[in-house]
């Protein structure tokens, strides 16, 4: 016995006997409980999936989870569907309802699969019809003419022929990779940005790394996919060296610094930095460029490779503690002790100014018109900028000084009036 038809027939049961409209209201039930056990089976494994996809896709599921219900739900039916096709030599006309439901559902599937997968709507619903005709064909034996006639219908250039069939082929192709390589990259960037052995900069460079590396392979499934013969890229091989060579140098050296760059951890996500006029925190590390935001929301793009041939300052390297030194003068008058006394009591007060290490005050110099002194404090959160920490002491000592009468300098000039208009000039 090969099969459940065979069973059947050793019980005295042959369809191939039966009238045509008992085998075509045979394949009609055994569809329709096909779609009624995958659907009740989507609706209670749907939680099930969807929260098994939280836990491996985590924040990039996106589209996907909510659709997982109706994606399970339609791939139970099409395993179904396909069993009851597969379990017997159906009559032509009583495949065909077997292969419409079939069809249907994996269209279905297909459709809210590549969507959730945020591919673009008509690329989703091109290969939905694509498998849609193509299992209906199959059902009721009418591929082979399908394929040929598609494959009939294109042109020759030298020793190449370029048909339909092979344009269907190659976009059905693309497409399930492109969706595998999106699938598998928030697979490995959730699995990644959860590893709790790996710091920031190690976990982006893991990620990146593997990232290039599912799209490569990708790519050698593809040729092997689409039978292209690999020695036609030794050509464009030598030209894309060419290319490097001379036009990319820029492009390629970005990409090699930016990998260096996460690798020996010089600049990290995060990190306070400076490079000629521009100040700001790393915010991302990208395969061309550095994404430095500042303090007034602007994004400055610096090409990887300017960081690793300039000079950056990484304010928080080793350390994120940053000192921050504020100038201020005392008249001349002013009792030093107790204006050195509120300054300290000013930066000490200052909520982003750390305790340790202490502020200190040092008198610097005697200037023309001010005794001038020197807060130095330290404090950890430079990505937030230095201006007001400055400004909060400042403002602080303002009304300290007022309040134990500390008087500010200004300029004073002495002038000596040699004449007047109108006057005679003293003897020499």
């Amino acid at each position: 016995m090969n099969g459940p038809g065979d069973w059947l027939r050793a019980n005295g049961i042959d369809l191939s006997t039966t009238p045509k409209l008992i085998h075509v209201s045979l394949a009609l039930g055994l569809a329709a409980l096909a779609l009624i056990a995958g659907q009740l089976a989507g609706r209670r494994l749907g939680a099930m999936l969807a929260g098994l996809w939280e836990q491996r896709g985590g924040s990039r599921v996106e589209g996907l989870g909510p659709r997982l219900a109706t994606i399970g739900g339609h791939v139970i039916s099409v395993l179904l569907l396909a069993i009851v096709l597969a379990a017997y030599s159906w009559r032509p006309l009583a495949a065909l309802p077997i292969g419409l439901a079939l069809g249907l559902c994996a269209s279905l599937g297909t459709y809210h699969l590549l969507r959730g997968l945020s591919i673009a709507r008509g690329i989703a619903w091109l290969l939905a019809v694509i498998v849609f005709v193509a299992l209906v064909s199959h059902a009721v034996g009418g591929l082979s003419a399908i394929t040929r006639l598609l494959d009939r219908i294109g042109f020759e250039v030298g020793t190449h022929r370029f048909s339909l069939m092979a344009l269907i082929t190659v976009t059905i192709v693309v497409v399930v990779l492109f969706a595998a390589v999106r699938l598998a990259n928030r697979l490995v960037g959730h699995t990644v940005g959860t590893a709790t052995s790996l710091d920031p900069t190690q976990r982006l460079l893991a990620e990146k790394l593997a990232g290039l590396a599912i799209v490569v392979v990708a790519f050698f499934i593809g040729i092997d996919l689409l039978d292209i013969n690999i020695t036609a890229f030794a050509v464009f091989g030598g030209a894309m060296g060419l290319a490097i060579g001379f036009g990319l140098q820029k492009t390629v050296g970005n990409l090699i610094a930016g990998i260096i760059l996460l690798m020996d951890r010089s600049i990290k996500p995060g990190d306070v930095i400076v490079v000629g006029d521009s100040f700001g925190w790393v915010n991302k590390i990208g395969v061309r460029a550095v994404s430095v935001l500042t303090r007034d929301g602007k994004e400055h793009l610096i090409p990887n490779e300017n960081l690793m041939t300039q000079e950056v300052e990484n304010w928080s390297y080793s350390d994120r503690k940053v000192r921050v030194r504020i100038p201020v003068g005392v008249s001349y008058s002013a009792d030093l002790e107790l204006a050195q006394e509120l300054m300290l009591r000013a930066a000490t007060e200052s909520s982003r100014v750390l305790d340790n290490p202490k502020p200190s005050v040092q008198l610097s110099a005697f200037a023309d018109n001010a005794v001038n002194h020197e807060i130095r404090l330290w404090i950890s959160d430079p990505e937030d900028g230095v201006g007001s920490v400055r400004s909060d002491v400042l403002k602080r000592i303002w009304y300290l000084f007022k309040e134990h009468g500390i008087e500010l300098p200004f300029p004073q000039r002495d002038v000596h009036i040699r004449s007047l208009p109108g006057t005679t000039p003293p003897a020499a």
